[in-house]
């Protein structure tokens, strides 16, 4: 049995998530509704003699990308030999393209067994791309109150989140981020899942090694640029952390965005991570949508990467034991 580590990236429109669901009493054939089923379809075509389970490093909810996320793999090839890494990644590649998945391999590495993808993982990047409208994009001046958006670039659906509000003010949002940054208990931040198990403060405990809000830019074709560029100033909030609760970053920009907007207070922010707890969750602030989130990078030491000294990672080519129809 040979482990392997894959770098993929994808595109989280049309996945329900990351993560499969299974279900227990009524078990559902693969397919492709989730990132981490579609991957093990495709891997199916290396016809290994074990069962084919993905293993993920950092679970993303239905509609989030990722640029550089990782997972890894045990195969066991029929005749004990490795399968050559640009093989697999070759192979799943093909697959994906000739299925339309918005999956795409990155490099895979062969790694030892006492690697995990998860666990191993010295840091996690998350990038959130905001719009925000430089002017109230409505003719009557009465109308603010209920400002909308008249035009957004098509190549920027489902991908960035637009703000109709010219008035938000980013400075606030950053001395805001400033108390967020650091080692705090997360409850405030953390969407409640079904299991409230993992409601206390030992599972929302986190520092968040970086938390910036920079200049973005529209990442748009040449005959939208200048009408986007004429109506909106772009922002990226970058988070950088070992590991995040649920949702954390999505709460975190809502408030930030509360607060830009004049809805929340510094103050505000300092009892949400003062007094943890899910009831100190302001109803003005809403959840960033999760299509303007990226996961940008996982990062592992090179030393868990490797093998030992005095264990050879072999090579093989991998293809022969592959039908030449797949």
């Amino acid at each position: 049995m040979n482990r392997y580590l894959l770098y993929i990236s994808y595109l989280g429109t049309n996945f329900r998530g990351l993560q499969k669901v299974i279900n227990k009493v009524n078990p559902q054939p693969l397919d492709n509704s989730t990132v981490q089923s579609a991957l093990e379809f495709a891997l199916q075509r290396l016809q290994p003699a074990n069962e084919i389970k993905v293993v993920i490093s950092s679970r993303t909810d239905s509609g989030v990308h990722a640029l550089h996320s990782a997972v890894h793999v045990d195969l066991e090839r029929r005749s004990g030999k490795p399968y050559e890494e640009h093989y697999i990644t070759s192979l799943l590649n093909q697959s994906f393209k000739r299925d339309e998945i918005a999956i795409r391999v990155l490099n895979t590495r062969r790694v030892p067994d006492t690697f995990h993808c998860r666990y191993s993982a010295q840091s996690r990047s998350y990038l959130y791309r905001v719009a925000v409208a430089k002017t109230f994009q409505v003719p009557d001046e009465h109308q603010k109150r209920s400002a909308r958006l008249n035009f957004i670039p098509v190549e920027e659906l489902n991908r960035c989140f637009f703000v109709a509000n010219p008035l938000l003010d980013i400075e606030k949002a950053r001395e805001a981020a400033k108390l967020i940054q650091g080692y705090h208990d997360f409850r405030t931040f953390m969407s409640v899942l079904k299991d409230n198990s993992r409601d206390h403060a030992f599972f929302a405990v986190r520092r968040i090694d970086e938390l910036s809000i920079t200049p973005g830019k529209a990442l748009v074709t040449q005959p939208n640029i200048s009408r986007t560029q004429e109506l909106y100033n772009y922002w990226d909030f970058t988070f950088v952390a070992r590991s995040f609760v649920y949702r954390q970053v999505r709460r975190i920009v809502g408030t930030l965005l509360a607060v830009a907007e004049g809805k929340l207070t510094q103050k505000d922010v300092y009892e949400m991570l003062t007094i943890p707890s899910k009831h100190s969750w302001p109803n003005v602030a809403t959840i960033a949508p999760p299509y303007a989130l990226y996961l940008t990078q996982v990062t592992y030491r090179e030393e868990d990467l490797c093998f030992p000294q005095n264990e050879s990672p072999g090579e093989d080519s991998g293809a022969s034991e592959v039908s030449s129809s797949q």
